[in-house]
């Protein structure tokens, strides 16, 4: 099945290197969300949900949940295939632990490296961070969503979850997705990015 790895990868990039709590940015993400789902050309929608598109719905841009974490670079990985929706199994390794905190908890998160996306210009630094929570299969999709990032330049990263998508097959069968692994389950609400397209 034909699969576009992720979504909005050049617009995410533009506004990754913002400082902490800029949530002008972020609500700036969501409405170029919002303009490239619109768009015939670009949407994963189908023709029948394109036709009625108004716009992801969203949670609230909140500042709580644009967090710092303390990034630590993993040492001799091993390539592995992510399972996926379907029968591909894309070769990712992992790449570095986001540690930080949330709610007065202590959370992990691995983010990872597609290792053919990354051999493409423009995409070089580039890190994929898929995670489930507490709101998956409720307020938002099941399969759990994904944040584009890129490699930090010292031991400390920010995780904007109002960037948090939701992947291509949540809308469309014809898509193969990553799927979260079990480790990214987090054990915390995330009531932050896009939610569930249909109820």
């Amino acid at each position: 099945m034909k699969f576009v790895p992720f979504c909005l990868l050049l617009i995410a990039f533009s506004g990754l290197a913002q400082p902490k709590f800029d949530i002008a940015a972020a609500s700036d993400y969501q409405k170029q969300l919002n303009k490239e789902y619109a768009d015939p050309t670009k949407s994963p929608l189908p023709e029948q949900d394109l036709k009625t598109f108004s716009g992801l719905d969203f949670y609230p841009v909140n500042e709580k949940f644009i967090v710092e974490a303390k990034f630590v670079k993993s040492q001799k990985q091993k390539p592995f295939g992510m399972k996926t929706t379907g029968d591909r199994r894309p070769m990712y390794v992992k790449y570095g632990e986001l540690h930080f905190d949330l709610d007065g908890k202590s959370h992990q998160l691995n983010v990872y490296r597609n290792i053919e996306l990354v051999k493409k210009e423009g995409y070089e630094d580039h890190l994929f961070l898929p995670f489930s929570d507490e709101t998956s299969g409720k307020e938002t999709y099941v399969g759990g969503r994904y944040i584009d990032m890129r490699v930090p330049l010292s031991d400390k990263i920010v995780i904007d979850f109002n960037r948090a998508y939701n992947p291509y097959c949540a809308y469309n069968y014809k898509y193969s997705c990553p799927i979260v692994p079990l480790e990214n389950d987090l054990k915390a609400a995330i009531e932050a990015g896009v939610k569930k397209f249909h109820d």
